[in-house]
């Protein structure tokens, strides 16, 4: 199982952890300070994750996930230490709202698992934050501040992580390149939006993103912003109104 992982580096004390052979190919983000680490995300769970962290850090590790969705927190359960948002604190005990099946048979057909994984023993990951997250709030680990920007849309919960020093963002699911997901009942075209205008606000030197491409540029908030924009003028932005495609974006309503 040790193919399962690929590590990039962003710089001396930030790290990329990210799992190329799930469909959606999830990045994890590792921030080092001089104290602790933060790890945003966690990825499905296939892997122990932790062992790949460890090796980039002998510092205490801090999880927090952009939102409590399956792929983004299955590695939780080797941090005990994790923060969350309030707004999605009964995903975390037994309100997500995919059944564990579906996401096993989205697993099987969607991920190129490692040889000897058993999926019939995947599980949700369940518990108990350590810390719960409200907009604006800071986590300092040490030489280095990252702010909570609560972000709506995706999912009630959603979070943006802003390190004002290095200009760094991390956007989730909020923002990347490919199809953004916004049909489904827990999504909020609306909120979406209003998030967009709030990130788009910043002056964001470096976009990392929870999926896909990781050559991406600020200027893709900007667009974003001005779609959705758009959408709402043409009383488009609301559940059912199809997807809608901009070059090496789109947007699922």
């Amino acid at each position: 199982m040790g193919d399962w992982y690929t590590i990039d580096k962003i710089d001396s004390s930030t790290h990329i952890i990210s799992e190329y052979r799930h469909w959606e190919e999830t990045h994890c983000y590792l921030l080092n300070g001089t104290e602790r680490s933060l790890m945003i995300d966690t990825g499905l769970g296939i892997c122990n994750i932790h062992d790949e962290v460890i090796r980039l850090t002998n510092r205490p590790v801090t999880a927090v996930s952009t939102h409590i969705h399956w792929d983004h927190i299955g590695g939780h359960r080797y941090f005990p230490d994790f923060y969350a948002h309030g707004a999605e604190l009964d995903w975390l005990s037994g309100g997500f709202p995919l059944p564990p099946q579906t996401v096993r048979d989205m697993a099987a057909d969607r991920c190129d698992l490692p040889e000897g994984f058993d999926l019939a023993a995947y599980e949700l990951f369940q518990g108990v934050p350590t810390r719960v997250l409200r907009d604006g709030e800071v986590i300092d680990l040490g030489g280095r501040v990252v702010r909570v920007l609560h972000t709506p849309g995706h999912s009630p919960g959603h979070m943006c992580f802003w390190e004002e020093a290095t200009g760094y963002l991390f956007t989730g699911d909020l923002v990347y390149k490919g199809t953004l997901f916004a049909y489904y009942p827990s999504t909020d075209p609306a909120a979406y939006l209003a998030s967009l205008e709030k990130i788009a606000a910043l002056p964001a030197a470096r976009i990392f993103p929870g999926h896909h491409s990781l050559a991406i540029e600020p200027e893709i908030v900007v667009r974003m912003r001005d779609a959705f924009r758009d959408l709402r003028a043409r009383g488009l932005l609301q559940h059912g109104s199809g997807t809608f495609t901009y070059g090496d974006w789109a947007v699922w309503l």
